[in-house]
Order: structure tokens, then sequence, then C-alpha cells
């Protein structure tokens, strides 16, 4: 495996680097109480990644056995236990465990457990945040109809599958 090609050309470096704060606000909120913190949008990083804290609030919640055509997805664990699909199974993640799911794999999470955070890592920076928002509006996707939901999904790389 070599290195890609460079995406900055210049001699002497620039300052381009930004930070976000740990203690700031969540950006969002579901009615659930799970919050998510954009940590780094898909925009903000030039299309390369997107990175987001997701913390469930406590009663279960999260997504069942799905895959992505156009992104790869990480999951590190931070706390607590996260429930992980790996394509086989559903087994318990903990703090410090790390998945990650190529374009195509099947894959899902949630909190059997109770409260916990993680990190979610797209590449490339896909705009999730759309999705995310979308979830939270007042029914969610249940709000929907079965052909709002179909074309939501598909629109934000979503492919639901049965175990």
């Amino acid at each position: 495996m070599t290195y890609p090609p460079p995406l900055y050309t210049g001699d002497s470096g620039e300052k381009s680097a930004w930070a976000t704060p740990g203690d700031r606000e969540a950006d969002l909120v579901y009615p659930n109480g799970n919050r998510v913190h954009y940590l780094a949008r898909g925009e903000a990083t030039g299309g390369l990644f997107g990175l987001y804290r997701w913390e469930f609030a406590g009663p279960p919640s999260g997504p069942d056995a799905h895959f992505h055509r156009t992104i790869s997805e990480s999951f590190y664990v931070l706390e607590g236990i996260v429930t992980i699909f790996d394509g086989d199974r559903w087994i318990k993640a903990r703090s410090g465990d790390f998945l990650h799911v190529p374009p195509g794999g099947l894959h899902g999470f949630r909190n059997d457990d109770g409260p916990a955070a993680m990190l979610l890592h797209f590449a490339p920076g896909a705009p999730r945040e759309a999705y995310f928002e979308g979830l939270a509006q007042p029914g969610g996707v249940g709000a929907m109809s079965s052909e709002e939901r179909a074309e939501f999904m598909a629109y934000h790389d979503n492919y639901w599958v049965r175990e």
C-alpha cells in the first residue's frame, strides 16, 4: 500500500487546524434523550470524513442491520456497552473497543445495557447530519409513509436487511 496523491501541494504548510470544544452542548437531542455532537462535519473536512459523538441516554435504541453503498462507518466505544452487529452476530462492545465497517458491510448498533457513548466515523464525509436530524423530527420515520421512508433512507444511503 502506498500513500494517496497529495491533498496539499504547498512548500511551507499552512495555518488551517481547527478544534471543537468537548464541553459544548450537543448539536442534536432526540426525544428519547440521545445526544449527538457534530465533532467534524464532512463539509468541514473537505469531504474526507465525518466524526460524531453519539451519547445513548439509557432507553434501548439504535438501528437494526443495514448497510451503506457510498460510505464506510467506524465505531469506537467511549463509555458503557454498545451492542454492535458485525454482520454475523450482535457483540457487546465496551470502552476501547473498535469496529470498522467498509461500504456494503452489514452492521447495526444499540444500547441494550443502559447509557453509553461512542464515536461514529464516516468516510468519506457524507452529510449525515441531515439524516440524524430527519430521524429526530416529531414522529421520526414512523410519521413517514412507506414511500417517504424508502425515499428518505435511499437518499441517505441506508439499506435495511433482515438478520
